[in-house]
């Protein structure tokens, strides 16, 4: 019988067409919660769902009504309000709950948001299942204990997360002095993921001459807006320092504050009888329109990984002033899209927001350069790089997956 000639191996040289992902987004906060994470997330969630991925939102279950109105792409699990914001959820334990999730329904890759009680379940049960994992970090909370008289908790809170994120395969991080520093105190495997802003929503096109008018304010009246939290991390009493700073050269500035949060009720005693304006939380094109209705930002704030109320304000048109970090430092070019003061040199601060009283041609200035510069922050290019980074993570993991099933084999293992 003659030889067989061998069967030749034909190798495709083109790339595979791209498949879609199975992501498992786990996140103890989501709209209609008001807050820079949830609003972030929401638009990554959009993004890539837009792109033909699957997207599983694993999240605490916010309200009675919530479990009726979410999507079957959700999935909510118990939760607790967290102190001293009860309108937040703090998701419980349920590692075996999600082991069992993702067991019936393995996905191509888990993404943690939040590193609270669920997101460590997910954690704990994806390590056990061997899915590919990846983190955000969003939110300074071993900075907190400072302004809460629990600053003895820093170290602790720090062990916990560079814990948490170094049994990640990948940590995102939104920017590069971001990522220095949690590399120097031991944060493994960072990577610098840019955030986006909504530059059709945030858009000085929004503003409206009545909302002003409801805040005492006419045409040439220089309102300056302050949007977040109202809590102890925010700074606040340097902002009122620096518009009260700003009042004695133009005593027709006026102070409008959006957001809420457990120093309100506090402020509005303290400044009574001032002309602030306390609006509340916002969202959606309510936010939009009060952002494009004021004329100057202040952020003060000491604390922001990013800080997605900076470039919110730069799309809608106003002259921001911000310590130099974070997303300000980031955006911002001084003097051209905004102003930026030393970290943590209040004197410079007012300094700088005394200049924005003085000098309205250089407001108009930085409104418009503002503008510009946050309208190359798209998010569809954002979504993208997460979506090539989700897909380098699923090749890994299915590499992972096959390696384990052959040294299996190899031992005679089912």
């Amino acid at each position: 019988m003659p030889h067989a000639e061998p069967i030749p191996i034909i190798v495709d040289e083109f790339a595979p067409a791209r498949r879609a992902l199975r992501l498992a987004f786990v996140t103890e906060t989501y709209p209609p919660e008001v807050n820079g994470v949830a609003a972030t997330i929401a638009c990554v969630v959009q993004g890539l769902r837009a792109r033909g991925h699957q997207v599983q939102l694993v999240r605490p279950r916010q309200d009675a009504a919530d479990a009726a109105e979410a999507p079957s792409a959700e999935v909510l699990m118990r939760g607790l309000p967290i102190p001293r914001y009860p309108h937040l959820k703090m998701g419980l334990p349920a590692t075996r709950a999600l082991q069992r999730l993702w067991t019936l329904a393995r996905p191509d890759v888990v993404h943690i948001v939040t590193e609270g009680p669920l997101g460590w379940s997910a954690l704990q049960a994806a390590r056990k299942l061997r899915l590919p994992v990846s983190s955000d970090f969003r939110t300074n909370f071993h900075a907190y204990g400072q302004h809460y008289g629990l600053g003895w908790l820093h170290k602790p809170l720090m062990a916990y997360l560079r814990k948490f994120h170094n049994r990640c395969d990948l940590t995102m991080v939104p920017t590069e002095s971001l990522r220095q520093q949690l590399a120097a105190q031991g944060l493994e495997r960072l990577r610098v993921v840019a955030r986006g802003v909504d530059a059709q929503r945030f858009d000085p096109a929004r503003r409206s001459t009545a909302l002003r008018a409801q805040w005492g304010a006419g045409p040439d009246t220089p309102v300056v807006l302050h949007v977040g939290r109202l809590a102890p991390e925010k700074n606040l009493g340097l902002l009122l320092q620096a518009v009260q700073a700003m009042r004695r050269i133009d005593p027709r500035v006026r102070l409008v504050m959006v957001g809420d949060g457990p120093l309100r009720a506090e402020l509005e005693r303290s400044c009574a009888g001032q002309g602030v304006v306390f609006a509340g939380a916002r969202r959606d094109d309510d936010l939009a329109t009060h952002y494009a209705s004021g004329d100057i930002f202040l952020f003060p704030s000491v604390t922001e990984t990013f800080g997605n109320v900076t470039p919110e304000a730069m799309a809608s048109g106003l002259a921001v002033l911000a310590y130099g970090y974070a997303a300000a430092a980031q955006l911002v070019t001084e003097g051209e899209s905004g102003l930026l003061a030393p970290l943590e040199q209040p004197a410079q601060f007012i300094a700088q927001a005394e200049r924005l009283a003085r000098d309205r041609a250089l407001v108009q200035r930085l409104r418009l350069q503002a503008r510009a510069a946050a309208v190359a922050l798209a998010w569809p290019q954002i979504v993208g790089e997460l979506e090539s980074t989700f897909e380098a993570l699923a090749r890994q993991g299915q590499s992972g997956v096959r390696a384990a099933t052959a040294a299996r084999a190899v031992a005679g293992l089912p």
